[in-house]
Order: structure tokens, then sequence, then C-alpha cells
């Protein structure tokens, strides 16, 4: 597909019904088109869109909101091969670059786009999206290259998202029972997405609330796209119950917490500041309506806090929360009781310390809202290119199940006997893809935060130190040639991972099973007896959660996943799984 064209207009009405007669594909013919204008202010606005009579949405724009967006500039693309199915693609490819790319305020809804269906031709209509997005960027809509913008958080965490199918499933089926929990004067509800790795429930948290914003905000001569799955709930009747909602996101990592802010900073409707702790919701001067909780599996139980303000803190808010500091009351205890409505995305297997919520209160969580029909199981592995597979495959293999290596198409799992080479090959592939940084396990003391001449890991010849950022490490300067731990990577993408299996896990030499080794592990938080473990904690514990750990960071590569490993028995046992 490469006789594509792009008519550049001013954004008036009297110009659009002249070209309208001069050129008959602008009234009867399949099209994308982008509004545009430099007078908005603190960013100029752009709206993206597809129709097959351009000029009669265009008058429609001129009559309604769009006339009032200070949009001065339409470029209508125009391709004699189109048809509604690549259009609609093509909309999607759109909204989500404009969006990735941040230099404009995309004033679209985050409900018109579509499920990314299969249809006739796909990937030959994909190839020239890439010149029609060069075109685009000669004409200065774009700053950055395709590569830069799906590498970067404001694309990764956008709510511009074309949702999979089993995603729109359970967007769909929050809405419907949220609705029905709204209908019901004074009751309170928990609703439960449960997901492994890549299955996109942050994704779910920050797309529902970008759509709550939207109906919220929703005019009734508003544009709205008719054939959304979503279109009902901007209808009067929804819209009346999902409106005038006080919302907040609580996201425990710190690290993520701040790359979220980053992305609502740059998104119409939604709120940096509504991207909370557990500390400042249970803080805030009024109560929610609806609290989501994106890995809620990480919420605190009553333990040793990262300081002493904190443990005054979390004493604090137990004690106006619920009459007294018991050590039962968790921070999911504060958000139920500062929020009538609660939205928790969880994966269990990602609980990396023991004051994590316990396993059994998770699972308590899970069957409740099973009962009530309040629960969404996310099928659908969307970061890791070798599927959902690989995902079982690596926790079976952290278990010491030997389980077969599935077909991992072109997805690169290598085995790595020397640390040297498998760091070559991390820069190596950040030159080729970007974002390849190599990961460990918490087993090396973190001498270079307070002596930053000093290195923390010595191994194969190689000396490296620890992440010197403690957000958004993954793009801070440095971080290609420095080594992350889970704290800095939970819920980050990753194109390539060199997993670094330190000898925190090891082989037993005599058993051949898979076992934690207690002294070689070195997160101080992560071996307190505080939570459900505050009677102490068994080696088997342990052993889970250093296994969580590792199977998070061999989750993290999207393309590929390199695994290096300390422990020469344990190193011949992944080698037969890992590298068949």
């Amino acid at each position: 597909m490469t006789g594509f064209r792009i008519e550049s207009l001013p954004f008036r009405r009297v110009v659009l019904d002249q070209q309208a007669r001069d050129d008959p594909r602008l009234s009867n013919w399949p099209v994308v088109y982008v509004i545009d204008g430099a007078q908005r202010r603190p960013r100029p606005g752009l709206y993206v869109g597809e129709t097959v009579n351009a000029h009669q949405r265009m008058v429609q724009h001129l009559g309604g909101p769009k006339r009032d967006a200070r949009l001065d500039t339409v470029r209508v693309i125009v391709d004699e091969r189109f048809n509604k199915s690549a259009c609609l693609d093509l909309e999607s490819h759109l909204i989500r670059w404009f969006s990735g790319d941040a230099q404009y305020e995309v004033l679209n809804s985050n409900a018109g786009l579509t499920a990314d269906a299969q249809y006739y031709e796909r990937e030959s209509y994909r190839k020239s999206f890439q010149d029609v997005f060069d075109a685009l960027r000669a004409e200065g809509l774009f700053t950055r290259s395709i590569a830069d913008i799906e590498n970067s958080d404001m694309f990764k965490l956008s709510p511009f998202k074309a949702l999979s199918t089993d995603q729109n499933i359970a967007v769909d089926g929050i809405l419907k029972a949220l609705i029905q929990d709204l209908r019901a004067p004074g009751s309170d509800s928990t609703l439960i997405v449960q997901g492994g790795p890549g299955t996109g429930k942050t994704i779910i948290a920050i797309f529902l609330m970008k759509l709550l914003a939207d109906i919220n905000a929703h005019q009734p001569n508003d544009d709205l796209e008719f054939d959304s799955i979503f279109a009902d709930y901007f209808l009067e009747g929804n819209r009346e119950i999902l409106s005038h909602l006080r919302m907040a996101l609580v996201i425990p990592q710190q690290s993520l917490r701040e790359s979220v802010k980053r992305v609502f900073a740059k998104t119409p409707r939604l709120d940096p500041k509504s991207v909370m702790t557990p500390f400042q919701l249970a803080e805030a001067d009024d109560d929610f309506d609806l609290v989501f909780v994106d890995e809620a599996h990480r919420l605190g139980q009553r333990a040793n806090q990262a300081s002493g303000v904190q443990n005054g803190k979390f004493r604090d808010i137990n004690i106006a929360l619920f009459g007294t500091d018991d050590a039962k009351h968790t921070q999911l205890d504060w958000i139920r009781a500062r929020s009538r409505h609660q939205i928790l995305l969880i994966d269990e297997e990602q609980s990396v310390r023991p004051h994590d919520l316990s396993t059994a209160t998770l699972r308590e969580e899970v069957r409740s809202a099973q009962e009530r029909e309040h629960y969404f199981h996310l099928m659908t592995q969307m970061r890791v290119k070798a599927g959902s597979d690989y995902i079982g495959f690596v926790r079976a293999a952290l278990r010491g199940e030997d389980p077969i290596r599935p077909d991992l198409g072109d997805y690169e799992l290598r085995f790595f006997d020397d640390l040297g080479a498998m760091r070559e090959a991390i820069r190596v592939a950040d030159r080729s893809a970007g974002l390849s940084r190599l990961v460990a396990g918490y087993a090396w003391d973190w001498v270079s935060k307070k002596n930053p001449a000093a290195f923390d890991i010595a191994l194969d010849g190689e000396q490296m130190r620890w992440n010197k950022a403690e957000k958004d490490w993954i793009n801070s300067p440095g971080s290609l040639d420095e080594v992350g731990s889970i704290h800095t990577v939970q819920g980050y993408d990753l194109n390539y991972a060199g997993v670094i299996i330190g000898p925190d896990l090891r082989a037993d030499p005599t058993t051949g099973r898979i076992v934690a080794d207690r002294n070689r592990y070195r997160d101080k938080k992560g071996k307190e007896n505080t939570g459900s473990f505050a009677g102490g904690f068994s080696d088997e514990q342990l052993l889970t959660l250093i296994r969580n750990i590792y199977g998070v960071l061999l989750t993290r590569g999207m393309r590929g996943t390199f695994v290096y490993v300390c422990d020469p028995d344990l190193r011949e046992r992944l080698r037969s799984v890992f590298a068949r």
C-alpha cells in the first residue's frame, strides 16, 4: 500500500465545502483524518478519527466541541486501498503514537479504540502505517521515531490502548457490575481482576479511569463512537450513574507510581494527584467513591516500615480509622475504610516480601469476589512475545518441575555461562531495540548506596552496581551499566532482560531440590519477621518469596530473556530446562 496522500486543509466550513466538491473521495470513501491546532495551551490539541464521509464528519465537528478546541488544520489521509478495517487500525495506531509522543494533547476518548482485530492483508497495511507516520512527522506532528515512542512509559502506560478480547470483556463486565453496585444506595463492593505477568492489569486500571473520566465529562452533543462496545455507558441512564465519581489509583511501588503520575499529567481529564500511596489515600481529606489498587498483592500488613515516620503514620492511621493499632489491620483495610467500591488488580505469585498481603487474604478476596460474580480473570498474555506458555514454563522451572521447553517462536531465551558475555549481549540488544537491562535477585548487599565508588556485585571478572535511581530506573542515565532490583522493575516492560539468578536460589547437591539460601538473601525487609510471618517464617516460605521474585524478573522481557545462574548445581539443573 503505497498510494496514499495527505490533504491538508484549514479547518473551516467554506474550505471543506469547496474541497468536497473538487474531490468526491472526501464525501464517499473510507479515510483517516487528524485535526490539530497550534493555539491551545499548555499543549496544542489534536483529534484523530476515521469515517467514510470526511466532509460530513468535519461539518459535525465544526458544530460540536471541536469548534471550541482551537483546532485549525485538518489532514485527511486518503488511499485507494483503504477499507473500514484498515482505517480503524490506522486510527488506533495514530492515537496511541500521538499519546506516546506527548507533543499534543490527544482529545479523543479511549472508548472508540478498536480491539486488535485481524483483517485481510493486515500486515501489508501495517507496514504502510510507517510511511503515513513518516509523512506526518515530516510535517512536524511527531517529534520522535516510532521505536522511541513505543519504548516510552507514555506509550506503554497510556490509556489509549486497543484492548485484547479478554481485556474488553473484563472492562465491560466491571462497568456492568459497578453500575449495579452504584444503583444500590449505601452498598459497598470489591471487584477482583486477577492475571499473570503481562496480562495488562495496570492497563485495565488506567483505561477504566480514563473511560470513566470521559463519561463524566460527556455532553449530549459531544462526538461519540457508536460502534464502540462502551458506547452505551455514555448514554443517559448509565452516564448519570457513572458520573461524578471521586476516584483514586493506589500503586504501592514507588517507581511505577511516579511513571503513572507522569502519564496522567499529560492525559486530558486524568489528574496525577489521584495517583497515590496507600498512606496518602488513608490520610486524604475526603472519602472516595471508587479506588483502583494496582499490584494489590503488594499492599502492606502491619510491619516495620521503611522509616520511623512511616511506622508512626501506620499506627496513627490505624487508630484514626479503627480506634486501635491492632496488628490485624492492613493497608487493604484502610482502602475499604476510605472508599465505597474497590477494584483490586492482583497476582499472588508476584508477592515478594513477608509484609505483603498474605496468600490467605488474597485467596479469600478471590473466593468472595467469585461468589458475587465480581471476579475477572485475564488470560491473554500481552507482554512476552512467546505467549502464556512461557509464563507457565518459567514458574514451573522455578518450582523444580523440569518442564518441557515450549515452542517460543522467535522469542530469544538464551542461557549464559559467562556473565560478561550476557552483559555484552544486553548492550547489543539495547543498541538495536532499546530498553534492555540487567536485573538480579536481591542476593548482594547495596554497598554503593553509601559508597558510590564501591561495587556491589562481582562475578566472572565483572564488577557492577545496583541501580542508583529508585524512581524510573529503566530510563535513568547509566542504567545500562547497572543492575536493577525487583523493586525497580516490577510492573515495567523491557525489550530484553538479562536476569542474574543469584546465590539466594540454589540446588541442593544431595536431593536436587531447588532451595532458598537464607544467608545469601540480602533484602533486609524481606527477612523481617513481620506481617503474616511475625512469628518467624520457614525456609519453604522464604523460597516462595524468592521464586516469586525471579518469576517477575524472568517475565519482564518482551522480545527476549537472557539467563545467568550463580549456583553451579542450579546452573546445570536449569540449563537442561532453559537451553533445550
